[in-house]
């Protein structure tokens, strides 16, 4: 199930990317400046979005989107490296991004607080963190339906979490949050962070 997902991922999500995301994504990815750290890169959806970043780092762990991204990157108008790696145990020094991006990857991260923890490691003290996710709803029956609905989803979208509270996750790891935004009757939630 794995790869039919992750090898038609961008075909069933074209109608959402037209009608929603791509603007979520052109906005957001234009405050990513400097040396940037995108983690999973998926099948590299945001490379197009980059125009004020210097160099874009781009970390995925699944080997069949890592392809996928490699044949993006080349058409990107702004330096990418794609490279294998886990968010949970980032191979970079302290202090070392401007910028930091996730789009809708929080959600399947195994240990999200410690992926925000490395996040916050690399991070430089001035940097942004830039995110882009699916959250749980503030909503007593379509909350608990996520809830319910989530170990089926999990198998799958490869461990895609719909019940997650993300804004929380993030305050919860020390960062700073400037701005939210959130869209689709609070689906969809837009975060921007920066270090305390």
């Amino acid at each position: 199930m794995d790869k039919l997902f992750n090898k038609y991922y961008d075909r069933l999500m074209q109608p959402l990317e037209t009608k929603i995301f791509g603007r979520i994504r052109k906005q957001l990815l234009s405050k990513a400046k400097g040396k940037v750290l995108e983690i999973g890169s998926g099948t590299g959806i945001n490379f197009l979005y980059y125009e004020f970043a210097d160099q874009v780092i781009a970390i995925e762990p699944d080997p069949m989107m890592l392809e996928q991204s490699l044949i993006k990157a080349r058409e990107a108008t702004v330096p990418i490296e794609v490279v294998p790696g886990d968010a949970q145990k980032l191979p970079y020094p302290t202090n070392s991004f401007d910028s930091i991006v996730g789009t809708l990857v929080l959600c399947t991260i195994p240990d999200p607080a410690k992926a925000l923890a490395e996040i916050h490691r690399v991070c430089k003290p001035e940097g942004t963190i830039l995110i882009f996710e699916h959250v749980r709803l503030n909503h007593l029956v379509l909350g608990k339906i996520q809830d319910w609905l989530t170990p089926v989803w999990k198998r799958l979208c490869v461990g895609c979490h719909l019940n997650r509270n993300t804004l929380e996750t993030v305050e919860q790891a020390g960062f700073r949050v400037v701005q939210t935004t959130s869209m689709c009757r609070e689906l969809f939630l837009v975060i921007e962070a920066r270090i305390k």
